[in-house]
């Protein structure tokens, strides 16, 4: 079945600025860490991701260790490419990254230029792309010199592989020290990727201002806290399926007395102002101008828009936010 996009597609998505860059996301970008590997419904995949792009979800992030199996994802995307997104190629942003152990032997892995470039050249034959928008360092390499690292980056926008470079994972001080690199080099680094959600809030502890102070944008992922922030775990119970029930980056133990309690205050806020517990995690990470996009993930098209529903309510007021600060304070 061909596919034609929505017409109306950009009427209700927000966009915001990547830091001091002409590049604008969309405030919500979907990611294919999950839901979208080889032991996943193709079907299922393809329609959230045509959903997401029919909602004005221009961006797409990728990693080459994505699946299962590893790569399966860029696999997959790359079908959807074929099937029916190629004719809107330059209305998205697609993302991947390198940085995670990706194949046997001591090139698979961190921060080396021969893995750097070697991943890259793959992730394009898989998604059978030219070049990406963003490609990312996806974690600090404790023993690669930065320069090196850095000077891959800046090499593959030079060789015509990558528009902008990024970087994931990265501490206050680790991108202190990268982005002058980047810059010297030529290529500014245009977006970091953290991990930050009303349960994660490292970020504030002097990246955020790093990033600011440079000018660089922030996609934050794991905004729901790996689930925690859906509402499916209030009761203390565990559903079938759910991350918790498999315990690989959420486990059950986890949820104590004390974080459920604090769980169930934050939906009482959002019931209050009528969103659901996932809309408040959003709208509270874009309180922040300096977040530029919230990275979220979907096993569906109808999880997607449960998310995407964020972006129609009213602001938080300040009422709301000083209710959350003293709920995530306690």
């Amino acid at each position: 079945m061909v596919y034609t996009a929505n017409k109306n597609r950009y009427e209700t998505m927000k966009y915001r600025n990547c830091g001091k860059s002409g590049l604008k996301l969309p405030e919500i970008s979907l990611g294919l860490w999950h839901n979208f590997g080889g032991v996943d419904r193709y079907e299922r995949g393809r329609e959230t991701v045509l959903s997401a792009f029919d909602a004005g979800v221009t961006h797409f992030d990728l990693a080459n260790n994505y699946g299962p199996p590893p790569g399966s994802a860029e696999i997959t995307f790359g079908r959807i490419l074929k099937e029916s997104l190629l004719p809107y190629r330059d209305e998205m942003i697609i993302s991947t990254k390198a940085g995670y152990r990706m194949w046997d032997g001591p090139y698979g892995d961190f921060g080396s230029r021969k893995y750097l470039l070697s991943s890259l050249d793959a992730s394009l034959k898989r998604m059978g792309l030219e070049y990406v928008d963003i490609f990312y360092h996806h974690r600090p390499d404790p023993d690669t010199p930065l320069e090196e690292t850095m000077t891959a980056l800046a090499d593959s926008v030079r060789q015509g592989k990558a528009l902008y470079i990024g970087i994931s994972n990265y501490s206050a001080e680790q991108s202190a020290q990268a982005l002058p690199i980047l810059r010297s080099l030529g290529v500014p680094c245009l977006i970091h990727q953290p991990s930050y959600s009303m349960l994660n809030r490292k970020i504030e502890n002097g990246l955020l201002d790093v990033l600011e102070k440079e000018g660089v944008g922030c996609i934050c992922f794991s905004p729901l806290a790996q689930g925690l922030l859906t509402g499916r775990y209030l009761t203390g119970s565990v559903p079938e399926g759910s991350r918790a029930s498999k315990g690989v980056f959420l486990k059950p133990d986890s949820l104590t007395p004390e974080l459920l309690a604090k769980l169930n205050a934050l939906n009482e806020v959002a019931k209050a102002g009528g969103r659901t517990l996932a809309s408040l995690a959003i709208q509270w990470i874009l309180r922040d101008s300096r977040n530029t996009s919230v990275l979220i993930g979907a096993s569906s098209s109808a999880q997607l828009h449960e998310n995407l529903s964020a972006l129609s309510y009213p602001a938080l007021s300040a009422e709301e936010l000083e209710k959350i600060e003293k709920i995530l304070a306690n």
